[in-house]
């Protein structure tokens, strides 16, 4: 079973002797040690796969962790193994353990668009940083342990103290809701295990063997929860890379790497160091670069890929000029190379100097999908219209309820909402079932309890037709129904109005359409959405250059790569101090080390800030890369030789013309 393994990997999925840290640099083959060890866990050493948990960041991650032990222990003996992200793991122990918190076990969760509606409201502010920031400042303190009251007695500022009123009534609303946020399904599943220790002791039995992925991306929550887990019997593989710790932003601490040295004193420590993506050459660069950071485990990667093409750094005059030439040299190498567009990405620090690459590829008639950006299903316009298809399909989604019933406005506010909301926590009701409960009428003014039923039984005439009336006809209906458009053209700008209003009618010409084709009711639409996250891959051409931001890059590869703006006070961002000057290094290795053939960094020597020249400085981190590994070419001083723009030009119609005739 674990023949295809290395002898380093072969020894960290064998090491059962107690806490075991994997540093697996990058491209080292983790996801391989990781499934093999579950497997052998399994096979080998009499574990039941239901005792055992892989907890990840990522679905995707989760749902690629999953296939590959399938394939595997085939079969039976993978039912029960828990693979999942924290966030799902917490969700889970919530769900068995709620009435210990006082929640019912259909508990709602609130993602980011529900807190961000619940805290505009709470502050009737329409700053959106301001919001940004209490979010933030919120989910800060919930990870920290820091309860509404704890927050009021440490705010040392006026604007924290009045922070600390909102966390109050922001943590009573979810509670009046029977509802959790993202950091809660962290958080309370550490509160319960403090509180509980008989839970605790379940779970520890119930999870007897712990894998977890990326471990240098945990925050203090994350790191508590899996402590609590482990437990005395501590036995867990934590598999991470202190050089890939790029999420100090929302919290990560790659300290967490260093802390289980002090926390688990018979703590051992493999290296993964052989990389099977990239070349020789590659890896020496990245090597190199990530040697100016300081280190507590030293790390070397190599490979036996060969020693690959030099690193190219392409000094560009504007970003309209970096642009092309990017466009131009990929279009270039690969009608030479007879590669795919897939084979290609353009990855670069912030979402906003994608612009140009994009004008630019448009204009080259070059397939292009953007990674790292707000999806179509993540658009408010389409949350709210999901919302009642949810609710439609599930009367007793909560999150749902509380969206369609407050979009568009219908004279139910706050208080009622809040009412309805304690009545169902109290009597372990949803809240549409609580709005046809006898006893809630009393509670309620006459004219908001009356909005209340239009809107319940308008909702339940729609479920009651949902599984045998076509479609297309019902959302037709719906649409109408809730005047949405009237909504969205009352309350802002036309133009903004008239593109959301666009995407609803994308969305719904799309859900109509798979309805015909497929022969599918409105139910078993909400259900297709549900499995399928569906606008996700709506008319995108699979080969396609892959535009991504470096964060997003992470985890993923490809034969050739474009790092463009690689400038200073973009990355490094500007502002750094030491310790974001050594994360924002870390985003540059792992940008270098997506690229498995070719690699191309770029900088440009002036860019626009508003309607004005500013000269850029290139990055730093190119000067503390090995030399001798790099060739420049375009404007840099040590450029060597390149062809006019006119004889470029020809060049890359000659390609083209080859492309064209299938040549």
């Amino acid at each position: 079973m674990l023949s295809k393994l290395n002898a380093v990997q072969r020894e960290a999925a064998m090491y059962l002797d107690g806490p075991l840290l994997v540093l697996a640099g990058a491209g080292s083959g983790k996801t391989r040690v990781i499934t093999h060890k579950i497997a052998y866990l399994v096979e080998e050493c009499g574990y039941a796969a239901r005792n055992i948990a892989a907890i990840t960041f990522t679905n995707k991650a989760a749902n690629e962790m999953r296939d590959r032990v399938g394939v595997l222990l085939q079969g039976k003996n993978a039912k029960g193994l828990m693979v999942s992200t924290f966030h799902s793991l917490g969700m889970t122990i919530l769900r068995s353990e709620a009435t210990l918190l006082g929640y019912k076990p259909q508990f709602s969760i609130f993602d980011s668009s529900d807190t961000w509606k619940i805290i505009s409201e709470l502050t009737n502010s329409g700053d959106k940083q301001e919001l940004r920031d209490i979010q933030t400042q919120l989910s800060n303190w919930k990870s920290a342990f820091i309860s509404p009251e704890q927050a009021l007695v440490v705010a040392d500022s006026a604007e924290l103290e009045a922070y600390a009123q909102i966390y109050r009534r922001y943590q009573d609303t979810l509670r009046a809701y029977q509802a959790v946020d993202f950091d809660d399904l962290i958080h309370l599943p550490v509160v319960l295990f403090n509180a509980h220790p008989e839970a605790l002791l379940r779970w520890q039995n119930k999870l007897r063997y712990l894998l977890i992925d990326e471990y240098q991306d945990t925050n203090d929550c994350q790191y508590q929860l899996t402590r609590l887990l482990a437990g005395k019997r501590a036995a867990f593989t934590a598999v991470g890379d202190d050089d890939q710790a790029i999420y100090a932003w929302r919290g990560a601490s790659v300290e967490n790497l260093h802390n289980l040295r002090n926390d688990y004193s018979a703590l051992r420590v493999i290296k993964l160091e052989q990389n099977y993506r990239s070349s020789q050459r590659i890896l020496q660069v990245a090597n190199g670069l990530i040697n100016h950071n300081t280190k507590v485990f030293e790390k070397n990667l190599w490979s036996d890929h060969g020693i690959g093409d030099l690193i190219r750094i392409y000094a560009a005059r504007d970003e309209a000029h970096e642009a092309e030439a990017v466009v131009m040299k990929l279009i270039t190498h690969k009608v030479e190379h007879q590669t795919q567009f897939s084979d290609y990405a353009i990855l670069y620090r912030s979402n906003y100097l994608s612009r140009a690459f994009e004008e630019q590829l448009r204009t080259q008639r070059v397939p292009y999908t953007v990674s790292g950006g707000t999806s179509f299903f993540d658009k408010p316009e389409i949350k709210d219209i999901t919302a009642y298809l949810r609710l439609i399909a599930n009367l007793d989604d909560d999150p749902a309820f509380i969206r369609a019933i407050t979009t568009p406005k219908r004279g139910i506010g706050n208080v009622t909402l809040e009412k309805l909301g304690s009545y169902a926590g109290a009597h372990h009701l949803s809240l549409f079932e609580a709005a046809f409960d006898a006893a809630i009428e009393p509670l309620l003014p006459p004219r908001q309890y009356e909005e209340l039923m239009i809107f319940c039984r308008f909702i339940n005439r729609l479920e009651d037709r949902a599984d045998s009336d076509p479609c297309g006809e019902l959302l037709d209906e719906l649409l109408r129904a809730i005047n949405y458009e009237a909504w969205l053209y009352d309350g802002q700008e036309a133009r903004q109005a008239e593109a959301r209003w666009k995407n609803v009618l994308d969305f719904i010409g799309w859900l109509k359409r798979k309805s015909e084709a497929d022969d599918k009711s409105l139910l078993d639409m909400v259900q297709t959405i549900a499995l399928i996250n569906m606008l996700e891959g709506k008319d995108k051409d699979p080969d396609a250059v892959t535009l991504s931001t470096l964060h997003a890059a992470k985890g993923l590869e490809f034969p050739h790569v474009f790092i463009i703006g690689a400038e200073e006070d973009i990355l490094p961002f500007r502002d750094s101090d030491e310790k974001g000057i050594e994360e924002e290094r870390r985003l540059m290795y792992v940008g270098i080390t997506r690229a498995e053939r070719s690699l191309q960094i770029s900088y440009c020597s002036r860019r626009r800030r508003g309607k004005d020249w500013a000269l850029c400085e290139p990055s730093r981190f190119m000067a503390e890369m090995p030399q001798g590994e790099l060739i420049f070419a375009g404007g840099h001083a040590d450029a060597v030789p390149v062809v006019t723009k006119n004889e470029g030009l020809d060049k890359l119609a000659r390609l083209k013309a080859m492309l064209a005739n299938g040549q």
